[in-house]
């Protein structure tokens, strides 16, 4: 049997913590919302795989991350997508470092996947119609400065019963470039 999984990007528990607050004040204004009970994340993929290939997709990630490098993520502006998408995006260094990470990941990743993200950005609520997306903006009207260190990428299991994904494991970037030939000069 094929599981559902998803490759995140973990923001710091801080962050994590402050919105599942913002969720459940939200919430509180607007009602239930898609992925109200979503954990705080930035999305790489998502991909189908059964349970006796979870260990070789782990050593790949071990792998991919193995020349990953740490960077700093600032989470700056309130921001949505016309499909109702409201969410805390990344200023524009951020946008790009994470961009890199992402793109890195998903061209390395052998598995394939159900969905790419190449946009990242840290859902608050999913299908929101033009009202709820107002009252979002209303609610969290304040300036917004968030910031970690992304060192590491998470890889999630969908569980059914929960209607949620769940943390498997952390994958560490490890810095180390990969060991390339470089032609030299004679002169």
């Amino acid at each position: 049997m094929q599981n559902r999984y998803s490759l995140v990007i973990s923001p710091s528990e801080e962050i994590i913590a402050l919105v599942k607050t913002m969720k459940e004040e939200l919430a509180a204004e607007i009602g239930w919302f898609h992925s109200k009970n979503s954990v705080a994340h930035i999305t790489i993929n998502e991909f189908m795989a059964a349970e006796n290939e979870i260990e070789t997709i782990k050593k790949q990630l071990n792998s991919i991350c193995e020349s990953l490098k740490p960077i700093s993520v600032c989470l700056n502006s309130f921001d949505n997508y016309p499909n109702g998408a409201f969410f805390i995006a990344p200023d524009a260094n951020s946008k790009i470092d994470l961009k890199q990470i992402m793109k890195q990941v998903n061209q390395s990743f052998k598995v394939k996947t159900l969905l790419k993200n190449n946009e990242p950005h840290l859902s608050i609520a999913r299908k929101l119609t033009p009202e709820q997306l107002a009252s979002s903006y209303r609610l969290f009207s304040k300036a917004i400065d968030l910031n970690f260190i992304c060192n590491s990428i998470t890889l999630r299991r969908f569980n059914p019963d929960v209607k949620q994904f769940e943390i498997m494991d952390h994958f560490e970037f490890k810095n180390n470039p990969k060991n390339t030939f470089v032609q030299g000069t004679l002169f």
